[in-house]
């Protein structure tokens, strides 16, 4: 696809001395957030036809690259001459983010340095450009700070770090403007970084400057960057964003919108965004230890990003709406494409993301069939969760000391129970984890349940979009009814009996094996409305009673494009 679209061509006329661009003046950053999952894949599971493909785009990128260091294909082929002249939109700083991610990723995952050579000198050559001595500017999209850092991990070059911390420095004192968006609270350049107290502006570019900001607290351990970043999340999830995890509520800026502002039709929701949102939840619950932010990661991730992807891993939402006419559906590319290849590396890296070890043990955060190695320490993980209340852990291998098992506790879990070896431990949930502390030996089985029941929520009040309705939700799934599940008219005139039981039934032969939601509604007949309104006093009361079906939201759309429903308006 980006092959199709364009982005190779791009860099190889770059290169060549070409005149012909295709696609927005970011193209370049998909082509290395392939690169970057490229990088992890093969780190997981080595395929020489993977490496081919890489290898090839390694060479086009390289051969792209000035003398000087310089790579953005668009300021090389259509509009040579101009580079570094449009900062609140020229996107030449994001894309070398994406460079080096791609790079990290590549050296990390495979000792394969030959990306991170080129993206060294394309940040060597940023690096003359800005500086406290040099020109004072910010980027106008978020994504080298983290990225900066990350490199900084990699080379320990001290100047790495400086320019990351030049950037977030000078952000919040009216910098950017211009375009379409004067508003400099769109670019987070309204307030300076430390004494923002709200989240506001593009979701995405909020999301990758506060994972920068996480970022940099970690390596010069600056309190006041935690806290802005602490602030800025709890105004997040308090006030700006969905039931799903998902952020960013107005289409024009792509941006987050006032408090309660959640519409559910015309969600903006970007695919991108909740995976800022994810990046960034990761960076604070390092910071931290605070399973709070390993709960938003779960909850984000199998709701806000897993939407955005069909089952057939081949078509994408941009948008993930909470509610449609059936008007919605996945395309296969975009011509703004950073969607797709976004969720193509957060998946290719997902493993890492499930545990951490230190001195006292292993902290596991997300739950999933998996292998988890700790130096000596071996975990052999096994589950169907979320579907499944159990996970079930083996010690493979440990050494003949005592560690600690931290298992995260989620919030939406009230009655969580662990055994090992068959027998009940007593444990206190500090910090969302609980802790088994425990001489192993390889054979040992931990088990945790954490029950699921059904469960109904109401929104708060000020959220219009979902004023006298409810959704349903088990574990970390939320659910919604699509109108082909529905008998009648579909989801746009179910409502749900409140007072009803719901109860969880297990469906082989449903979107690929899924745990559906089945409770009691009804449907209003549709017959003599034959305009807009009519007076209340003519509105017929009759209702027929009906089951109603509900399926995980990220699974909708992947068999029709017809209505469907987040919240649904509750009766009794």
């Amino acid at each position: 696809m980006l092959d199709e679209a364009g982005n190779l061509d791009n860099l190889r006329n770059a290169a060549s001395g070409g005149t012909a661009f295709r696609g927005p003046m970011f193209m370049d950053s998909d082509v290395y957030k392939w690169l970057e999952a490229a990088g992890w894949e093969l780190g997981r599971s080595p395929d020489p036809k993977l490496s081919g493909l890489v290898d090839g785009v390694l060479a086009i990128v390289a051969a792209a690259q000035t003398d000087d260091g310089y790579l953005n294909s668009y300021f090389q082929v259509a509009e040579p001459g101009k580079r570094w002249t449009d900062i609140p939109q020229g996107h030449e700083l994001y894309c070398i983010g994406h460079l080096v991610q791609a790079a990290v990723a590549l050296s990390r995952a495979t000792g394969d340095e030959r990306l991170m050579r080129i993206a060294e000198r394309a940040v060597q050559n940023a690096e003359l450009v800005f500086g406290d001595d040099r020109r004072i500017d910010v980027p106008g999209h978020p994504e080298i700070e983290s990225a900066l850092i990350e490199v900084y991990r990699h080379t320990r070059d001290a100047a790495d770090l400086k320019l990351a911390a030049f950037f977030l420095d000078h952000r919040g004192f009216g910098l950017l403007g211009g375009g379409r968006f004067r508003d400099p609270a769109y670019y987070q350049d309204r307030v300076p970084v430390r004494e923002a107290t709200v989240i506001e502006g593009h979701a995405v570019r909020a999301t990758y400057l506060m994972t920068g900001v996480v970022d940099a607290f970690l390596e010069t351990g600056e309190e006041a960057l935690l806290a802005a970043a602490e602030r800025q999340w709890r105004d997040m999830v308090d006030h700006k964003q969905y039931l799903t995890g998902a952020i960013g509520s107005r289409h024009f800026s792509e941006s987050f919108g006032e408090p309660y502002e959640l519409p559910s039709a015309t969600a903006y929701a970007e695919t991108c965004a909740a995976i800022g949102s994810f990046f960034w939840n990761w960076r604070l619950l390092l910071a931290t230890g605070e399973g709070k932010y390993g709960d938003e990661m779960e909850w984000t991730l199998y709701n806000a990003i897993l939407s955005g992807i069909s089952l057939d891993g081949t078509h994408f939402f941009y948008e993930n709406p909470l509610s449609s006419r059936g008007d919605r559906v996945r395309n296969e590319w975009y011509t703004v494409a950073c969607c797709p290849p976004n969720i193509m590396r957060l998946m290719a890296s997902l493993g890492h993301y499930f545990a951490t070890g230190d001195a006292h043990g292993v902290q596991v955060h997300q739950y999933g069939q998996s292998t988890l190695i700790h130096g000596p320490i071996e975990l052999a993980v096994r589950t169907m969760y979320p579907w499944d209340e159990t996970v079930r852990f083996e010690v493979r291998a440990t050494p003949e000391t005592v560690w600690e098992l931290a298992l995260r506790i989620p919030t939406w879990c009230e009655y969580a129970a662990i055994t090992v070896n068959g027998a009940t431990v007593e444990f206190e949930v500090k910090d969302g984890y609980a802790t088994v502390e425990w001489l192993w030996s390889a054979g040992d089985i931990v088990e945790l349940r954490l029950p699921m029941p059904v469960q109904l929520v109401s929104a708060h009040p000020f959220v219009e979009s979902a004023r006298a309705s409810a959704a349903i939700v088990r574990g970390p799934l939320v659910y919604c009814i699509e109108a082909c599940d529905q008998p009648g008219d579909g989801s746009s005139t179910t409502t749900l009996d409140a007072d009803a039981p719901l109860r969880p039934v297990w469906r082989d032969d449903l979107l690929g094996a899924v745990m559906t939601i089945v409770g009691s509604g009804y449907s209003r007949p549709l017959a003599g409305w034959d305009g807009l309104y009519r007076r209340r006093a003519d509105v017929s009361d009759a209702r027929d009673r009906i089951e109603v079906t509900a399926v995980p939201y990220f699974l909708w759309a992947n068999r029709e494009s017809g209505p469907m429903a987040v919240w649904i308006p509750v009766e009794r």
